[in-house]
This record gives C-alpha cells, structure tokens and sequence, in this order.
C-alpha cells in the first residue's frame, strides 16, 4: 500500500485542500458577514471582552483563509483607538501566527524542504543559518501575510523560533500602521 507522504507533492495538496475546505466553509456559513467594522464596533461595545475575543477568532480564522492582516488592525484602531486597537491586534495577530504555523505544519510538515531545486535549497539554508532574525525582518515587511505564514510553517523551521521572530517583528509595523489609520480616520472624519 502507498503512503500519501512518498510522493513529494502529498502533504502540499493536503494543506492545500485544507485551505479550499476551510475558504468553502467561510463562504458558505455566512460567516463572511462577521468581517466588518460595523459588525466588530457592535461586539466591542456590546461587551470588551467577548468583543476582543470575536475579534482574536475572526483575525485568525480571516488569516488562514488570505485575508490580511491589515485589515483586521484597520477595524480595531476604528472600533477602539490608535493604543488599544494596536495592542488587541498585536495579540490577535500573535495568535493568529501561531494557530496558522500550528495547523498548517500539522498537515504540511517541512514539505518546503522535500521540494527538489537549488533555489529552495538556497532559501531554506538562509533561513536555517539565522531563523530569528530572518523571520523578524519577514515580519517587518510583510506583518502577517498568509502566505508567508504558510511557507514558514511548511520550511521546517522550529516553532520557538518562529514565535520568537513573529513576537520580535510584529510590534513596528502595527505601530506604524496604528498610526496611519488614525490619521486616515481623522482626516476622513470616521472615528
């Protein structure tokens, strides 16, 4: 009997189909309709604490399935202030990293380091001489792109040293955009 892992491709088609399962369920849930300023400013004002617990399962669930992250900061800065959205989403996008690298390597394993090629041989050895600061300055760029939160899961890369450069990287570009929307908020009136 043939084992779904001997062939090089199996575990990114079950990641893959994961995804397509997952996207198919949000669309057909309904569950679309909770993405919204309106829908988190009436959670946040209903009650604090089930509002920013909506808020961290929403950022996470909308990050496995490509929405972005900034999005999500976005509607918290709105809903709660420049300090308080910034910080709800640090924690919200934190989580989010880790539930996505949790699930997705449950399923994918290091499948990135199967794949044949010079080019991801090459990648990969950068990422494994300095996987800290490699994945601080992915995070600086990029915040919580999803599919940079796929291919770190997928490298092989430990999950210690993935949070650590997620925690790391994270803080600067939601303080700068933190302060972007509240100046977008404010000169369109919004807040």
């Amino acid at each position: 009997m043939l084992k779904l892992t001997s062939f090089p491709y199996a575990r990114l088609l079950a990641v893959a189909l994961f995804l397509g399962v997952l996207f198919a369920v949000f669309e057909l849930s309904g569950l679309r309709e909770h993405f919204s300023l309106a829908f988190l400013r009436e959670r946040f004002a209903h009650n604090q604490l089930s509002g920013a617990l909506i808020f961290v399962l929403l950022f996470s669930l909308g990050n496995l399935i490509q929405i972005p992250g900034w999005i999500f900061l976005a509607a918290a800065v709105l809903a709660l202030g420049r300090l308080s959205g910034g910080a709800l989403t640090y924690v919200a996008a934190s989580t989010s990293c880790a539930l996505t690298f949790l699930s997705i390597r449950l399923l994918g394993g290091d499948a990135l380091r199967q794949l044949p090629g010079r080019f991801a041989v090459r990648l990969l050895a950068q990422l494994d001489a300095h996987p800290i600061r490699s994945i601080f300055f992915l995070r600086v760029v990029f915040q919580t792109v999803p599919a940079l939160n796929y291919a770190l899961a997928l490298s092989g890369v430990r999950f210690r040293q993935y949070m650590l450069g997620t925690l790391l990287g994270l803080p600067l570009p939601i303080a700068l955009y933190c302060l972007f929307f509240d100046f977008l908020a404010g000169f369109l009136h919004l807040s």
